[in-house]
């Protein structure tokens, strides 16, 4: 027989004074710190206690006993259960501060290297609506509130379209209205949801791994093109004919309009073969006159504006003359790449997702671009010594990893490629500060600039640059 968990206590009128990692708020009761999620410095609530270690508990609010002076209405109705948007009930501004000191934090604490001042972090002017991609799920069982569990009431109906509940695979809260894309988003996910129930369709069990409808993709460029995926968890050819047919009618500003039959156990669309429906196989985003082609598979920051204000910041740094030869190291579909390409000599970008890699070669044929080109691989495999030796010397390296930061073995070959200037554009200071700290021995941070991309998140973009300690800048050399 299972052992009976031990039911955990409410701490009474714990005030929260901070801000902390993940987006939660921070308490003490004596000496034990208490994460809380959805709290603000200033509040004071009891707690329920979720789980209990020795010198750290996390917990739930279960009544806000005084609000903080500083918390906001939540333009969402779903905050405090979906995980999405943690701070929705801070002031922007104060979200702004707290992102400053993310940064602050992680560079100093965890590099520990010697850092200039660093620049204020440059907010977005969209707060809302600004995300160009958004992802949904399908489930036959949507996740229950606590407020419905203690209602007693039946819940027949649970098929959802929305977003995972944060640490459940297999729980997805259903979604009336999300506020981080255009309206569009939110009219396209209801309509394919009251469309499969409309007419019998299954929705994903993602327990059982079956079911029809299993997830869906939305991307909203910034000139205005629509692309939809579409991704089946069996393969219909009637259900799905009918439903794309549908889509395609109601929404005729979908430009692109895709599907794929997923039934693997997993919902990434990476090695899936997607077939186009209606339209292009692709939308296009537009920087300073530049056209980027985006496919279904394709990276591309999902702030489109305020992309533009992070790759400045990484050209600004580049402190390019028109004779440097360049390495964008994680390239995507080659954005900063091209950015960049008009104030150097010669690009190379390096990206491990073929696909990524075949978008920035069309971008840079379509945007007219002669001095750029594009390879695909694993970043440790193709970034080598040999790799350095048959194309250059770079006099810049601007590198974009993802949220794990570089492997150390690109950070052995940048030490011995050793080039004047590195450009670190990083969506996660606290593996950005451990790479620093690798490149200590040999470098210098230069300038430190934070970038808002992800408002009402706890997520901060920053750009930092680095210059060579023993050497002079210099033009390309040979190994």
């Amino acid at each position: 027989m299972a052992r009976k968990r031990k039911e955990l206590p409410v701490l009474e009128a714990v005030t929260i004074t901070d801000v902390a990692a993940e987006g939660n708020a921070l308490g003490r009761v004596d000496d034990m710190v208490v994460f809380i999620p959805f709290g603000a410095p200033g509040d004071v609530a009891d707690i329920k206690l979720t789980k209990k270690k020795k010198s750290y508990a996390e917990g739930r609010i279960e009544r806000l006993v005084t609000p903080s002076e500083i918390r906001v209405t939540p333009r969402c109705e779903h905050f405090g259960v979906c995980g999405g948007c943690r701070w929705q009930h801070l002031p922007y501004d104060f979200q702004l501060k707290c992102k400053q000191q993310q940064v602050t934090d992680a560079l100093q604490r965890i590099a520990k290297v010697q850092l200039p001042e660093i620049s204020p972090i440059k907010g977005s002017n969209d707060i809302w609506n600004y995300r160009n991609k958004m992802e949904y799920t399908f489930s036959n069982r949507c996740w229950l509130t606590f407020e419905q569990l203690a209602s007693g009431d039946e819940f027949p109906d649970r098929d959802a379209a929305g977003f995972h509940i944060p640490g459940a695979f297999d729980k997805v809260l259903d979604i009336k209205a999300c506020h981080l894309q255009d309206d569009l988003g939110n009219r396209l996910r209801l309509f394919i949801k009251n469309f499969g129930k409309d007419h019998g369709y299954s929705f994903y069990d993602l327990r059982g791994q079956h079911g029809l409808l299993r997830t869906l993709m939305i991307r909203i460029a910034s000139t205005g093109e629509v692309m939809v995926v579409m991704a089946f968890g069996e393969d219909n050819p009637d259900a799905i004919k009918s439903l794309l047919d549908a889509l395609a009618e109601q929404f005729p500003e979908i430009t692109s309009l895709m599907y794929t039959v997923n039934t693997k156990v997993n919902d990434s669309l990476a090695d899936q073969d997607i077939k186009l429906w209606k339209g292009k196989d692709h939308i296009v985003e537009e920087m300073e006159g530049l056209r980027f082609r985006v496919g279904p598979k394709s990276f591309y920051q999902t702030n489109s504006r305020q992309a533009y204000e992070l790759y400045k910041v990484a050209r600004d740094f580049a402190r390019l003359t028109g004779n440097e030869l360049v390495y964008d190291l994680y390239t995507g579909t080659g954005t900063i790449a091209q950015f960049v390409s008009r104030d150097a000599r010669h690009v190379i970008g390096i990206e491990y997702v073929e696909d990524a890699i075949a978008d920035a070669k069309l971008n840079s044929k379509f945007n007219g671009i002669t001095n750029a080109e594009f390879y695909a691989g694993d970043m440790k495999d193709v970034l080598t010594d040999e790799f350095i030796a048959r194309h250059g010397r770079p006099d810049v390296m601007i590198v974009d990893p993802p949220r794990a930061g570089m492997h150390n073995d690109v950070v052995d070959v940048i030490l011995r490629a050793e080039p004047p200037r590195i450009v670190y554009v990083s969506c996660n200071p606290a593996t950005q500060a451990r790479d620093l700290a690798l490149l200590d021995c040999k470098y210098a941070v230069e300038a430190v600039q934070p970038v808002d991309m992800f408002p009402h998140t706890q997520h901060v973009e920053n750009v930092v640059a680095l210059i060579r300690r023993d050497k002079p800048e210099t033009q390309s050399e040979e190994l």
